[in-house]
């Protein structure tokens, strides 16, 4: 069964505007916290941004003033709003959701951005 569906990836060229989207099935309740989290090729995934229920927001250093989390709970969907893209962001991105009985990860999406 597929819990997350990711969308919204590309690729773009360096200083445009890409915007994922993360759709929690019905199926999963009681959510908590969503976040994104990005691989890059011979990388280790990492952290890029978190939303709480309560809508507090924390970023990754190399992203902070540049993408934008957000998250529509009456439609279990986590967003992210990425600009002025560099080069280096170029990675899979993987939505994540924190539930009171397990977390979830979505299948990841490429976002690639062109010097």
């Amino acid at each position: 069964q597929v819990h997350l569906v990711e969308s919204g990836g590309g690729l773009v060229q360096a200083g445009g505007s890409l915007r994922l989207s993360c759709a929690a099935s019905a199926s999963i309740f009681n959510i908590n916290a969503m976040g994104w989290y990005r691989q890059a090729p011979g990388k280790q995934r990492e952290w890029v941004a978190g939303i709480t229920s309560g809508s507090i927001t924390t970023y990754a250093d190399s992203v902070k003033g540049r993408f934008t989390i957000s998250r529509d709970n009456a439609k279990n969907t986590v967003y992210l709003q990425m600009n002025s893209l560099k080069p280096e962001d170029t990675a899979v991105y993987y939505c994540q959701v924190r539930a009171a009985v397990r977390n979830y990860w979505g299948q990841g999406i490429q976002v690639t951005v062109s010097s």
